[in-house]
């Protein structure tokens, strides 16, 4: 398909910089193809969803992986910044580098906030679009740490451009249920909820399951093909171990829905369930590219973002409602002021029909 299908005017007003507060009393957009849209807010979950449906949420927590510092060559140095998208090994990251121009293999990097020792690194491989390989001289849960200590949150660039990063984003850039180190994007449908809110969903019988998803940097990369047949995926790590895909699958035998809290929760359960036709166990990379004429096994409701015009995520939502049922729902959205992307309101998308449903 041509990219530009997925094309919409966006009013910078609109784009949220901070969360809603408290965090569930953002809007919700309640789309049913088909059906008129029904503009509620996050607490009528409680009436939206249904005793024996399954929330598959993504627990991943995200690092502080904005790293700046010096590359040092010699006598010369530079600033330089990064950053992290994926974890190679215990000592290896891949990253955006700004500017990757100034960056040689080998060079060495001393990268913090000048309040501690640097995190060194060197530059162990170069790619394209400012991509590099950094090898640093700490590994594994040594490492973690010190990018906790030396790092900054790394906002979205389309927050980021307008503002600096502040103490609160430390909290406000966090699920609730976040316990998984790894992460460089927050699973942003999942900031809506508060612990308060979910014992109340749990008490009227709806579970909340666990899957791990690893959200790289390359959610933020625009599209730079025509076509999305040309588009290249970024790979993301993700998990789902065998408990969780048995409670999960007898929820769904009882008659339960499966809701997926934002599109990397759905991502992984369908790259999960796309081989064999029914969910498994799941542990390694993904790089699924979902666009309409995708056929859905798992997910029956997405809970999610507005997302940005002509990007993957959009491609997503507009495959699994349709696409003239989400741009007529984007377009209410904007029409009603809903506020967009990370810290922004919500939708929860029903599943569209496929014609093999019936089959």
């Amino acid at each position: 398909m041509r990219v530009t299908e997925f094309a919409f005017d966006l009013p910078e007003n609109l784009i949220a910089l901070h969360p809603a507060e408290p965090r569930d009393s953002a809007r919700l957009l309640v789309v049913r193809p088909g059906e008129p849209f029904a503009d509620q807010h996050i607490p009528d979950l409680k009436t939206l969803l249904r005793p024996g449906d399954v929330l598959v949420v993504n627990d991943t927590r995200v690092l502080p992986a904005e790293l700046k510092g010096l590359r040092l060559r010699g006598d010369v140095r530079a600033n330089v910044a990064f950053n992290l998208h994926k974890r190679v090994d215990a000592n290896t990251w891949r990253a955006f580098a700004r500017p990757a121009k100034k960056l040689h293999l080998l060079d060495r990097l001393e990268l913090g906030n000048g309040e501690a020792e640097p995190l060194v690194a060197r530059v162990a491989g170069k790619g394209e679009t400012g991509e590099v390989t950094l090898e640093f001289e700490l590994g594994g849960a040594q490492l973690d740490e010190a990018i906790k200590s030396h790092g900054a949150m790394p906002l979205p660039p389309y927050i980021g451009a307008k503002r600096q990063v502040e103490e609160r984003d430390k909290v406000d850039y966090q699920t609730v249920y976040a316990a998984e180190d790894g992460a460089v994007a927050a699973p942003t449908a999942g900031l809506h909820f508060t612990e308060k809110l979910l014992q109340e969903l749990a008490n009227m019988d709806v579970a909340m399951e666990r899957v791990t998803l690893h959200v790289g940097a390359g959610t933020f990369l625009p599209m730079k093909a025509d076509d999305t047949d040309d588009h290249v995926m970024h790979s993301e790590w993700g998990e789902i171990d065998q408990a969780t895909v048995e409670r999960i699958n007898a929820r769904r035998a009882a008659g339960g829905r499966v809701v997926a809290v934002g599109t990397t929760s759905l991502r992984l359960l369908e790259t999960a369930s796309r081989a064999t036709g029914e969910l498994k166990p799941f542990m390694g990379d993904t790089d699924i590219f979902i666009t309409p004429g995708f056929r859905f096994r798992t997910v029956d409701v997405l809970m999610t973002n507005f997302h940005l015009p002509k990007s993957t995520l959009f491609m997503l939502v507009s495959a699994f409602s349709g696409l003239d049922t989400m741009k007529a729902a984007y377009a209410h959205a904007i029409a009603n002021g809903y506020r967009f992307y990370s810290y922004g309101d919500s939708s929860l998308l029903h599943r569209a029909a496929h014609p093999e449903d019936d089959a």
